[in-house]
């Protein structure tokens, strides 16, 4: 006797519901388990977590500003995941977009044209577009495995930006340590209401109606959502799945690179090492908690806006903020495994079936 999995011909949309509510809450209980056995109090640690992400106006600001990175890094592999295209290089792409829309800043260092952040939002976007495009060919030309090859371009990325910020762009004047000189006010994105929430949300929200405009109701998504339930149905249907691709993997690395471009033009206001936390990452997990959904992709990124942002929180109480990072990870194991529960079936040969 053995045991297989077998796909189901449906699934429920409570199910789809379902498993996503119940992964949060078995993180929490987890989560609450390593804080007991750490010597602490579960229930005050998770209020102060909530009170620090959302319990006052400032909390809740700073909730939003951590999650307008994460909604555009999940957004852009929201959309690939949608056409079964693993791009697991989000964080590159938000490296690769910060760079480009630093070149342009640190090359008008006292500019105040109203087309200077207009050009670094294009170059942010087109930055992590090429970025993306790599996997995207080698997938779509030669069928290279796109999660190995949109991984390691991740640190490609990364390392590419440190050798910038601590050779030729770091700041003469900042005491040894990897950062760019400062942008030019001009190269800042606009703030609102005195707080640090900046022009970022809006590229965010447009960003999140646009796709779900073009999955429902344009060619192109649906070709995405066709391809995605059955490859070989579309290239039956004449589907250009090449081209497909390619156009794929240039939305989802732009997303990351607008993400990276709004990261330091709208916060940090120069490069430097460390750029992000891994909301590329994080991404991941936000795309599949929402469906792959865009409109509930914003949603969930507050969330876990308020997440981050409670995390250091717990600091007061002797926590580390790592607990924040281990109830993501608990979040995506339960998901991939709900997953497989939702699309298969156990299995055991000899009939019977669970």
């Amino acid at each position: 006797m053995s045991l297989t999995l077998e796909k189901r011909d449906t699934f429920s949309t409570l199910t789809n519901f379902l498993v996503p509510v119940i992964s949060i809450v078995v993180a929490l209980l987890i989560g609450a388990l390593i804080i007991s056995l750490s010597g602490f109090s579960p229930l005050t640690a998770y209020y102060e977590m909530f009170a620090g992400a959302f319990g006052s106006g400032y909390s809740i600001s700073e909730t939003i500003v951590k999650a307008i990175p994460l909604m555009l890094c999940a957004l852009g592999v929201g959309l690939a995941f949608k056409t079964v295209l693993w791009n697991i290089g989000a964080e590159g792409q938000l490296y690769v977009g910060a760079w480009a829309a630093g070149w342009v800043a640190l090359s008008f260092p006292d500019g105040q044209s109203w087309w200077l952040i207009p050009l670094m939002m294009l170059a942010g976007f087109i930055g992590g577009a090429l970025w993306g495009l790599i996997p995207g060919i080698l997938k779509a030309s030669m069928n290279v495995n796109e999660i190995i090859t949109s991984l390691l371009l991740n640190y490609v990325a990364i390392l590419g930006v440190d050798y910038f910020v601590y050779g030729p762009w770091k700041d003469p004047k900042g005491y040894g340590f990897p950062f760019s000189p400062f942008f030019g006010q001009g190269a800042w994105l606009p703030t609102f209401f005195g707080t640090r929430i900046h022009l970022g949300i809006i590229f965010a929200v447009l960003a999140a109606l646009i796709l779900y405009y073009l999955l429902k109701s344009m060619r192109l998504g649906y070709e995405i959502r066709v391809i995605g339930e059955n490859v070989l149905a579309a290239r039956y249907a004449g589907m250009n799945i090449f081209r497909t691709i390619l156009i794929v993997f240039a939305i989802s690395g732009g997303l990351a690179g607008l993400a990276g471009m709004a990261e330091v033009s709208g916060v940090i206001h120069r490069l430097q090492h460390a750029i992000s936390p891994g909301y590329g990452y994080t991404a991941i997990i936000i795309a599949w908690l929402s469906r792959l959904n865009p409109i509930a992709t914003v949603i969930v990124s507050i969330l876990f806006g308020g997440l981050l942002v409670g995390g250091f929180s717990v600091r007061s109480l002797g926590l580390s903020e790592s607990l924040v990072y281990i109830i993501q990870g608990i979040i995506l194991f339960l998901l991939l495994a709900g997953e497989i529960l939702t699309r298969y079936r156990v299995v055991w040969r000899g009939g019977s079936r669970g």
